[in-house]
């Protein structure tokens, strides 16, 4: 009779398991045929000493699993001190394993402060295109000067990405703060700019509305082919957050557009999220978790400016008034509960005790009252969807800035498709009384196509003084950040429905750190 050694057996039929594997993905990466990098590099979240970087292998983006087997697959990167590729600093090999969509989240260490680096990945012979990246200077270090550019709301069918190719042209580039609506969920034409009151898309959304997690990476993936969109991600690191359209319109804990019952949601809401970090440089903090994932974080640029990145969707209370449908919805009655939840403002709280010369609070939705009441109109008419919805959780933000006796804190938001530059009131009443901060919103890169002129801008600013700017054009914002004075630059392109938009500087603003007051150049 034949006696078997189990344990022999098990480890034996492991090990064919593993080199197959192993073999099974050797082979299939010498006969790739198509190049497995046309979603592009990234990089994110620097430190000074190292950074996030980023790929995706999809050879045929927009087939399930972007034309990969499903395998892991060896990746190999380098980050090098000079454009050639001739001093390399590190290099090392990373896994783009299936389950996160053969996506390649690497974090580097070890590296020198305030300083440009170049990377580039390969695999199955291909090369990627390189990246440049910049280090944050030393903890508690005197920097010189940053600049941070600020972006967000592409969606795809309002417009091209011609910002963003302007954008990657951008000198000198420290980092770019994105604030969200990366991508959109709906589907095709649902939103967008409309000519004779018919949807005119520059370009379709591929699907229908998303749900799956293999609908969210096509998604992804449809927009991360845009050249220009890649082109800004090789440019300079992103700071990465998510608003709602990387789930669902006006999301919000766990309830959703459509009223689905919270324990579903959260299955969609889940599978939105792994595919927001399978696409986004971000580092394993903020690795998709079903509850509580940890979006919010904390940036230090040496002693010059302090970057709280803040999650205002997750921890949020419900829009009220049934987000703005049940009228009347009087001031009285935006007294939703909470933006950030409570963890997340102590958070927030503590950071701001940090003691930089500037504070950021970098986050994505309008933080200072803005009431859009038409001309005759006597009562005003504020949004549910924006701070002006959760009025006690502002007046908790306003309590404390104040109560650390800032007069640095710089808010930079988005969502509103809109270019904004004002100040924060301390009082609702005194909207051209003491200010908390100083806020500046960029308008969106494509969303709601070309724009044009607002109607009724002169009682839009009359009945809010605290407000300099207020510009329907496509575009982004760019801070130039010294120990004396802040400047930020509103870009604005002058159409996204056609290719080949020309860029602009709207308007000049320079804040100082001894008054949360605007000064317009």
């Amino acid at each position: 009779m034949l006696q078997i050694d189990r344990r022999a057996l098990v480890q034996s039929a492991g090990s064919l398991v593993l080199l197959t594997g192993l073999s099974h993905t050797g082979l299939w990466a010498a006969g790739l045929k198509d190049d497995p990098f046309t979603l592009g590099v990234a990089s994110g979240d620097p430190w000074p000493d190292g950074f996030v970087l980023w790929t995706r292998l999809a050879p045929t983006p927009f087939d399930r699993g972007g034309g990969m087997p499903m395998v892991a697959v060896p990746v190999a990167w380098e980050v090098a001190e000079d454009a050639r590729f001739t001093r390399i600093a590190q290099s090392g090999e990373a896994f783009a394993r299936p389950e996160l969509g053969h996506s390649v989240h690497v974090e580097v260490a070890g590296l020198k402060p305030a300083r440009t680096y170049w990377y580039r990945f390969r695999a199955a012979g291909y090369q990627s295109a390189p990246g440049t990246v910049r280090t944050a200077p030393p903890a508690g270090a005197p920097a010189d000067g940053l600049r941070i550019a600020v972006a967000g709301c592409q969606h795809w069918e309002g417009g091209f990405y011609t910002a963003y190719r302007h954008l990657a042209e951008e000198a000198d580039l420290d980092a770019v703060f994105h604030y969200g609506d990366y991508i959109y969920e709906h589907w095709a034409q649902r939103v967008c700019p409309k000519v004779d009151d018919k949807p005119s898309c520059v370009r379709e959304h591929i699907g229908d509305e998303i749900y799956s997690l293999d609908d969210y990476r096509r998604r992804y993936a449809q927009y991360k082919t845009d050249p220009d969109l890649q082109a800004a991600h090789r440019a300079a690191a992103f700071l990465s957050t998510f608003d709602d359209h990387e789930v669902d319109n006006n999301w919000v804990g766990d309830i959703d557009e459509w009223k689905t019952p919270p324990e579903v949601f959260r299955l969609r809401r889940f599978a939105a999220m792994q595919a927001w970090y399978e696409h986004m440089p971000v580092r394993a903090a903020q690795f998709p978790r079903f509850e509580n994932m940890l979006a919010y974080r904390r940036l230090d640029y040496g002693s010059l400016l302090r970057v709280h990145l803040l999650d205002t969707r997750s921890y949020r209370s419900d829009q009220v008034c049934d987000d703005g449908k049940r009228k009347p919805c009087t001031p009285a009655a935006h007294d939703g509960a909470t933006v950030l939840g409570a963890g997340q403002e102590r958070w927030l709280d503590q950071g701001l005790g940090g003691g930089a010369r500037w504070n950021l609070i970098a986050q994505q939705i309008l933080t200072m009252p803005f009431d859009r009441r038409k001309p005759g109109e006597t009562t005003p008419n504020l949004a549910t969807d924006t701070w002006d919805g959760y009025r006690p959780a502002r007046e908790r933000l306003i309590s404390s800035i104040r109560n650390h006796r800032l007069s640095n804190v710089v808010i930079a938001s988005g969502d509103y498709h809109k270019h904004f530059a004002g100040t924060l009131p301390v009082r609702e009443d005194a909207l051209d009384g003491e200010m908390a901060a100083v806020e500046f919103l960029a308008t969106s890169i494509s969303t709601n196509g070309d724009g044009g002129p607002v109607k009724d801008l002169d009682t839009l600013l009359a009945n809010n003084p605290h407000v300099a700017l207020f510009a329907d054009q496509r575009g982004y914002q760019l801070f130039d950040i010294t120990a004396k004075r802040w400047q930020t630059d509103v870009k604005v392109v002058d159409r996204v429905s056609q290719q080949g938009g020309t860029l602009s500087t709207l308007a000049r603003f320079a804040v100082f750190p001894d008054r949360a007051a605007l000064h317009r150049d």
